[in-house]
């Protein structure tokens, strides 16, 4: 009893706990978060509630500014313009971003095969084209592909024979898809390089063991092991496709009759905004074409993960 009594009076009493250190921890943390959160709302969140507010309203030629509802969108669904535009981004989407994701995964094995003659030089000559800016190679690309003046062009008059051409409204849809694949086929080469670069070295000595040749280490190790790189680069190359712009922008002014003003949805967009001065319907396209962008980002993303 006396040892109990002792070492119970010895025991110091239990602290009371308090809340001022869990506040100051939050605070530290909300000061960290916060210009993050103050830019993020502000260059992401405002813009897409303004677009949302100015769906919602039209402007009429008697009585101004009203409020509709949901009448842009109906209008929107029912618009023949748009829906052959989104109908063009998929058939673009569709052929182009499985060619130039191929190609940028084919260059990323061989270089991580060391097999490669000057595979410093390699990778950055494959690279260099994702740094030169959309307008400018669409201007580049643009002056190749004229007949009367472009390197298509001083093929015709060397040679003596007629190429197609390139900015016909048949083959307008390809030569854009031939722009972007030079553009992007670097950018999403580094993904999967990086990817390759982290994969444990023991897989690929364990395949040797076992007797796997090059071709079934990249089936049965390589691609498994950078699966989740893979579904990340599609991601971005359907939502680069959906917001198709530049390029066409920049070749309208060469191919006028081939890229009309709602050949794709963004380029419909900005159409009615400032050719047509249609703020509010074109806030409606903006919203349909993000929300049509976001679902099926989201269904290749969980695609990518069940698979996983």
């Amino acid at each position: 009893m006396t040892l109990l009594s002792t070492s119970a009076e010895a025991a110091p009493p239990p602290r009371r706990r308090t809340r001022f250190p869990l506040r100051k921890e939050a605070l530290v943390g909300w000061g960290f978060a916060g210009p993050f959160v103050a830019v993020f709302a502000l260059v992401f969140l405002a813009p897409i509630g303004y677009a949302l507010y100015l769906s919602l309203f039209r402007d009429r030629l008697v009585g101004g500014t009203s409020f509709v509802g949901l009448d842009n969108y109906t209008e929107a669904f029912a618009d023949a313009r748009f829906w052959e535009g989104l109908a063009r981004v998929g058939l673009f989407l569709l052929v182009q971003v499985p060619v130039m994701l191929g190609i940028a995964l084919f260059v990323a094995l061989a270089l991580d095969s060391g097999r490669l003659y000057g595979k410093t030089f390699f990778r950055v000559s494959v690279f260099l084209p994702y740094a030169v800016p959309a307008v400018v190679a669409s201007l580049i690309w643009g002056f190749m592909y004229g007949t009367r003046f472009g390197l298509v062009g001083n093929v015709n008059d060397a040679f003596g024979i007629t190429l197609p051409d390139p900015l016909s409204p048949s083959l307008v849809l390809a030569s854009i898809g031939n722009v972007v694949t030079w553009e992007f086929v670097g950018y999403n080469m580094l993904i999967f390089y990086s990817a390759l670069k982290v994969v444990p070295r023991s897989l690929y000595e364990a395949a040797a063991i076992d007797g796997a040749g090059e071709w079934r280490v990249v089936r049965s190790v390589k691609l498994p092991a950078i699966r989740g790189a893979l579904v990340i680069a599609t991601i971005f190359s359907i939502i680069g496709s959906f917001q198709l712009f530049n390029e066409p922008s920049i070749l309208q002014k060469l191919a006028p009759n081939a890229i009309t003003s709602d050949f794709t949805p963004n380029l419909y967009t900005y159409s009615l905004s400032f050719s047509g001065q249609q703020h509010n319907y074109a806030a409606t396209v903006a919203i349909v074409m993000g929300a049509v962008t976001a679902v099926i980002a989201y269904a290749v993303q969980l695609r990518g993960m069940r698979k996983g």
